[in-house]
């Protein structure tokens, strides 16, 4: 039996990276995940390699700045699989740019996926949660929204923004028996961080890491699993930093 049996979950950006190792370990320990996600290929080669394992899963093309496409898209979670229990915010991207050499359109485009899509997510998994009573929201933040981070303004704007409404939130829904929490990787080597270790050189980021490496995915997607087990009951507005020491405290 796994630790998440007869849970259901959304997980958006689970087409690659972070969002796909997320969405694999949930299903893994028994959960019905959503696959969220605008890249059609991506997440229904998530939702083959679940449903091979013998999990459930299905795969619903979303624009998570889009707050019709996120109530369908939760709509045909609550139709497929009767409930949503747990929702992953995971979907975001980042611009590496100094940011006077950035135009409104970088901005805007960091804002709607990592600020927007996150409203729009939570806003619509909230009803089905407050009438049950309970539910898991984790959100995706990151290190750069702690401390900041040169070359990286907006986005460290974005994710200060979803560790911050985080907080609000879990005050706002414990009533419900509704967690809110944040995991905030470091540098993680997924293929869209690929191109940003390489320009850097891996050598040289992982001298800023205490434990002398970058986080995989899955240090990240086990930091969720923790956020969403009944270990964590007790647990709520709160930011773990999974990145090898590299913002302490």
């Amino acid at each position: 039996m796994g630790r998440l049996d007869g849970k259901v979950a959304i997980v958006t950006g689970a087409g690659r990276g972070i969002g796909k190792e997320i969405a694999l370990t949930l299903a893994n320990e028994g959960a019905a995940v959503t696959v969220v996600d605008i890249d059609e290929d991506s997440g229904s080669r998530v939702v083959e390699e679940i449903v091979s394992a013998g999990g459930r899963a299905i795969f619903v093309k979303t624009d998570v700045t889009k707050y019709d496409e996120v109530k369908d898209m939760v709509s045909r979670t609550l139709e497929e699989f009767g409930g949503v229990d747990i929702l992953v915010n995971n979907a975001a991207v980042w611009n590496i740019k100094l940011f006077k050499d950035t135009v409104p359109s970088d901005w805007m485009r960091e804002i709607n996926i990592n600020v927007v899509g996150v409203l729009n997510c939570i806003h619509n998994v909230l009803p089905h949660m407050i009438e049950k009573k309970g539910g898991r929201i984790v959100n995706i933040a990151s290190d750069a929204g702690r401390i900041g981070e040169p070359w990286l303004a907006t986005y460290s704007g974005t994710k200060g923004y979803v560790i911050s409404l985080s907080k609000a939130l879990a005050k706002e829904l414990g009533r419900y028996n509704i967690t809110v929490n944040c995991v905030s990787p470091g540098v993680t080597k997924t293929p869209g961080a690929q191109k940003f270790i390489e320009s850097v050189g891996e050598e040289k980021l992982v001298k800023a890491y205490p434990l002398r490496r970058l986080a995989e995915p899955k240090d990240i997607a086990n930091a969720v699993l923790f956020f969403v087990l009944d270990e964590s009951n007790y647990i709520t507005g709160q930011v773990l930093s999974v990145s090898g020491g590299y913002v302490v405290g």
